[in-house]
Formats: C-alpha cells, structure tokens, sequence
C-alpha cells in the first residue's frame, strides 16, 4: 500500500510542477509578446519619421538636377 501512495504523490508533485512551469512560459511569452508589439510600433514611427524626412530632400536633389540640366543646355 505504500508503494502505490508514493506513486501517487510523485505524480502529483510532478503534475504540480509541470503546472508552475507552464504559467512561467505563459507569463513570459506575454511579456516577450509586448515588447515585440512596442518595438514595432516604435521601428513604424522611425519608418514614418524618416520617409518624411527625405520628402524635402528629395525635392531639394531634384533642384539640382533640373539645374545642371538646364546649365547643361539639355
């Protein structure tokens, strides 16, 4: 009768375990979740941030260029 208690209980312990490690994975796979959600948010505002940035520069190249262009005779 021992024999199966003890089996019994080790299983139990096991099962226990395997609970406690299992809401450890949830819990950081949450937290990795998260932070992969704000560092998009944050490279989709870097993106926007620097597509903005080169408008102007654009605008400022393609001055150039008519201008040798035309300094060119073309």
């Amino acid at each position: 009768m021992l024999w199966p208690m003890l089996a019994l209980t080790l299983a139990f312990c096991g099962i226990a375990v395997l609970a406690v490690l299992s809401v450890r994975v949830y819990t950081e796979v949450r937290r990795l979740a998260r932070q992969v959600s704000d560092s998009s948010a944050r490279i989709s505002r870097a993106a926007d941030d620097l597509e903005r940035a080169t408008g102007p520069l654009s605008a400022q190249v393609g001055a150039v260029r008519r201008d040798e262009g035309a300094a060119q005779g073309h």
